[in-house]
């Protein structure tokens, strides 16, 4: 085998997961065995960050220690208790955000059979996110409060590879913003210390591919909409 077919080989094994994962929001109650976890765990750690600081924390709830974390953070959502977010989240989406975003929740109600404009359904919808959609585990990715921004920003490269490596090991995920809105829940809950900064969730384990919600792909922007290139 050349040079060239060993690297086109590479390439395509990358393509292949980034074209199969999706954010999967239907699991199969089938727990997902240790030495799989810490498999993809091992290959997510070799995620580059700024001086190697390797700034995120896991942790991992599963089982019982899963369904009481899973009630917890459920009835405050469903309280409407105000966010309580570590980092500040977008303050609005607009132009071609506010596009794809819709773009992508209107695929999602569509394939649920929502009506559009329902917003008692989608407020229903997005209370499933604090169900972890079934899974049978969920990951809290935290980081270091000195760190600022920094450190978030090489906890998202972090996720990216966790799923990654999830998707080649057969598994299925969802990266969770909305569970960082309760993050002062989730330090109390798993008696985190007070300079640990939640960035997001991940819930993780076999998709239900039967299920309808797990039917539908998100669309990607072309490269020419994304890249300028700057030669002279």
């Amino acid at each position: 085998m050349d040079a060239t077919t060993n690297q086109l080989d590479r390439i395509g094994a990358l393509e292949s997961l980034l074209n199969e994962r999706y954010s999967v929001r239907a699991f199969l109650a089938r727990e997902v065995p240790r030495e799989i976890m810490e498999h993809v765990l091992t290959v997510a750690q070799r995620t580059a960050s700024w001086c190697n600081s390797q700034p995120w924390q896991v942790l991992i709830a599963s089982g019982a220690a899963k369904e009481r974390f899973r009630k917890a953070i459920y009835a405050e959502a469903a309280s409407g208790a105000r966010d309580d977010h570590d980092f500040t989240p977008p303050r609005e989406y607009v132009g071609v955000y506010l596009e794809r975003r819709r773009e992508s929740g209107f695929q999602l109600y569509n394939t649920l059979g929502i009506p559009r404009g329902d917003k008692a359904a989608y407020a229903r919808q997005a209370l499933e996110n604090y169900n972890f959609f079934g899974a049978p585990h969920v990951a809290i990715i935290h980081t270091n409060e000195p760190l600022g921004i920094y450190g978030a920003i090489d906890c998202g490269a972090y996720v990216s590879n966790f799923m990654l490596a999830a998707q080649a090991l057969g598994l299925g995920t969802i990266p969770q913003a909305a569970l960082a809105r309760h993050s002062g829940l989730i330090r109390r809950h798993f008696n985190l210390p007070d300079d640990r900064r939640v960035v997001c969730g991940i819930s993780f384990g076999y998709a239900d591919h039967a299920h309808q919600v797990n039917s539908y792909r998100t669309s990607r922007a072309s490269v020419a909409e994304a890249v300028t290139f700057v030669d002279e």
